[in-house]
């Protein structure tokens, strides 16, 4: 296994990350954990020496069980947030690339995969109530109902402080 592209100094950690936009039947493949209260994308970092599009297939892979094929970039998140789980405690900077893949007509899945915070859960949430549930990234609830055809730069911020 790879080492991801990120790094912590001091109350500060940074993390490169590959998602995924997977979309079947109106719904969105999200992600859950046993220790986590909310859904999030499926994805995560980003190896060094590895590309964005290499990482999200390959991330999409052990989460769910299925190789998907990426369709195109659709969205680069840039995302200020206070930490939990492993990272409780830490300012976090993730620069994300969202990647739209093609559909495969299922929403069945082979989903095995466990996360620092436990095993994971997949889950299809219907798009029209996605704003219903507490979802990461935030902007998914707005943006996913209408996919714009180039790349979108977004920068949220997030955090209490």
């Amino acid at each position: 296994m790879g080492k991801d592209c990120s790094f912590r100094s001091e109350d500060h950690y940074f993390r490169y990350r590959a998602a995924a936009i997977i979309i079947e039947n109106g719904c969105v493949l999200m992600a859950g954990n046993e220790a986590s209260d909310y859904y999030y994308s499926v994805g995560g970092g980003v190896h060094l020496g590895e590309t964005a599009e290499e990482a999200v297939v390959r991330e999409v892979l052990e989460e769910t069980g299925i190789r998907y094929e990426i369709e195109r970039l659709a969205f680069i998140h840039e995302c200020f947030f206070d930490g939990d789980g492993s990272a409780t405690g830490l300012h976090c900077h993730e620069v994300a690339f969202y990647f739209l893949m093609k559909p495969r007509g299922s929403q069945e899945l082979n989903s095995n995969s466990i996360c620092a915070e436990g095993k994971e859960f997949m889950y299809w949430i219907p798009l029209d109530k996605l704003e219903k549930y507490k979802t990461f990234p935030v902007f998914f609830a707005e943006k996913l109902q209408n996919i714009p055809m180039y790349v979108e730069h977004i920068v949220t911020v997030e955090r209490e402080s």
